[in-house]
């Protein structure tokens, strides 16, 4: 384990049966309130952004905006919300997906992407991969590039990688850690 995982893990709280029972939740507020391991996070999500030549980063709602912003500052580049679907006023693009029980729909501003921008897609967890795939499909729609996804943290018995990999045609997948 590297120095920067170690100091990441060390900051992210397990809390047992949460938001139900069996549920074992990784929360990330005493990562984001320690400024050095918050520094090296958005330093470390920063550099996949210029290393995929990102022009954009897309953070999904809701814990993706603290992260997605910030790396978005540090990279130099323009960062835009996808939020659950109404919360945008004005004209949008949404994307409808499923859910273990039942469906959501998400949703970018129409005018936020282009046909120049290379979008770094940022998100805390990745789970089943649902919300990040559904993000892949609207960024496209959209007519922009998916540079990548990256994530601070990785659920790897929820397979959302194996779902995702195909989907992102190449683009990589980078989770900082693997839980």
């Amino acid at each position: 384990m590297t120095d920067i995982s170690e100091l990441l893990l060390s900051r992210i709280r397990d809390v047992a049966d949460y938001p139900e029972p069996g549920v074992m939740f990784k929360d990330i507020t005493p990562l984001l309130a320690d400024p050095a391991a918050f520094t090296a996070l958005t330093d470390a999500l920063a550099e996949v952004a210029t290393r995929t030549g990102a022009t954009k980063v897309v953070g999904l709602e809701a814990r993706g905006f603290i992260l997605g912003a910030p790396v978005a500052v540090r990279a130099g580049v323009g960062f835009i919300p996808v939020r659950k679907a109404g919360k945008l006023p004005g004209a949008t693009l949404s994307q409808a997906y499923d859910l273990e029980y039942g469906s959501a729909e998400i949703e970018i501003h129409a005018e936020d992407l282009t046909a120049n921008d290379r979008v770094l897609i940022v998100d805390d967890v990745l789970a089943t991969g649902g919300t990040a795939e559904a993000s892949v499909q609207l960024i496209r729609r959209a007519g922009a590039e998916v540079s990548g996804l990256a994530v601070l943290m990785e659920l790897g018995f929820l397979s959302g990688r194996a779902r995702l990999e195909p989907v992102l045609e190449g683009a990589p997948l980078t989770s900082l850690l693997t839980v």
